[in-house]
């Protein structure tokens, strides 16, 4: 009896052992898609009251629970019943993740009168007492839920891809564990980012001058750290989106690694050369991407 029990008990152990090294290496990998979320989503809250911006990312928070118990159960069936699928799949995630991250930095000179016609409208809307407040706010959280399913869809194609050859108890643990963490994680921030400027509000009108100072701080930090977030995340998207599309072509993994080796390179400076290999397969598999969809758009407006 005594066997058994401590028998138990370390399969148990085992398992929450590859659970708990599985979850930080899906957790590093995706890492691009969370600083995107992370800016996207505090975007989303944009042109909202600020005694409204806490309950609008309550609402995306809740659509995106939602989001994740469709997309856990799908993943953990195509593991189980189609596991050819997941490096299809992974395939299609790095290559979104490249397509978004050229998308972004390209997006002021394809979508520009696009975005000011739309800041335009909001800012008149936001102006307007006629306009019904509540159905714009609805609206923004639906957009952003709509936007969070192709970032948790990302996000648990490339765990899936991490757990492939796990046990189906530690595929279940592990999607479960990462979902939820980068659900209540993202928000979470989401909300604190969100109310930065407040809280920095609040502190420089303090009699103390240390206060005022801090937050003064926080005031001039907030546009800053949404600057800062932006860029990460795009970084992120290219080394993440092109590691992933690298891997899953073992022609040019084993091209970027025989180029490090014929440069000499070892230790770190072969791993950052392999890093930015990665990065620039993602920038140049984006921009064909972006290229491309661009170019059937043109040709049906042409049509039109």
């Amino acid at each position: 009896m005594a066997s058994s029990l401590l028998a138990l008990l370390d399969d148990i152990t085992t398992v929450l052992d590859d659970v708990a090294l599985l979850s930080k290496m899906a957790a590093k990998k995706t890492s691009g898609v969370l600083g995107d979320d992370l800016a996207l989503n505090a975007q989303q809250v944009t042109g909202v009251s600020a005694d409204r911006e806490l309950p609008v990312v309550w609402g995306v928070f809740k659509g995106s629970l939602l989001n994740k118990a469709i997309l856990v159960p799908a993943a953990l069936a195509i593991s189980a019943w189609a596991p050819w699928l997941v490096t299809p799949l992974l395939m299609v995630g790095g290559a979104y993740l490249c397509f978004e991250g050229v998308e972004k930095l390209a997006h002021k000179w394809l979508h520009g009168a696009e975005d000011a016609a739309h800041d335009a409208a909001l800012a008149e809307a936001v102006a307007n007492p006629e306009i019904d407040l509540v159905a714009l706010e609805r609206d923004k959280i639906k957009g952003a839920i709509r936007t969070d399913f192709i970032l948790s869809a990302e996000i648990i194609a490339i765990t899936l891809g991490t757990v492939a050859d796990a046990s189906f108890t530690t595929r279940v643990l592990v999607l479960s564990g990462i979902a939820l963490l980068m659900t209540i994680g993202v928000y979470g921030l989401v909300a604190g980012i969100v109310k930065l400027d407040d809280a920095g509000l609040w502190l420089s009108r303090k009699a103390a001058a240390w206060q005022q100072a801090l937050g003064r701080g926080l005031l001039a930090l907030a546009p800053w750290l949404m600057k800062a977030l932006s860029v990460a995340g795009t970084v992120a998207m290219f080394l993440v989106g092109g590691g992933i599309l690298t891997h899953g072509a073992p022609v040019l993994h084993h091209g970027i690694e025989q180029l490090t080796q014929a440069l000499g390179l070892s230790g770190l400076l072969q791993s950052i050369a392999q890093m930015l290999g990665d990065a620039v397969v993602g920038i140049v598999a984006g921009a064909l991407i972006v290229a491309a969809l661009t170019g059937v758009q043109r040709l049906r407006h042409g049509r039109k």
